[in-house]
């Protein structure tokens, strides 16, 4: 089984993953794809996701059962621990006055 999740995603994209796949709450697709299908869709959608963001979760031989690829503005970026997949919040870049951006 294959997730896609679209957060903020241009006009089309919706649209365009629904003729492959099943959507199950507002931007998030389900659906069974062939490894061929899967990377093709990733392709367009790491090209059109823009500002927005978009993760896919998809079966892999280890440990979990599955890996996740994300593109556009992560807000969590997937870590390999151990061979674990974890999510980590990308750190906040000081503003001007050394203080952590709010």
């Amino acid at each position: 089984m294959t997730v896609i999740i679209l957060v903020a995603a241009p006009e089309g994209l919706r649209g365009h993953l629904t003729r492959w796949m099943v959507e199950a709450s507002a931007g998030v697709f389900v659906g069974n794809l062939s490894r061929r299908i899967r990377d093709r869709l990733w392709e367009l959608l790491a090209t059109r996701i823009g500002d927005g963001q978009a993760i896919l979760i998809e079966p892999a031989a280890n440990e979990q059962g599955w890996a996740v690829r994300t593109a556009g503005r992560d807000r969590w970026q997937p870590i390999d621990l151990d061979g674990l997949i974890l999510s980590a919040r990308p750190r906040k870049q000081p503003n001007e006055n050394g203080h952590p951006a709010r």
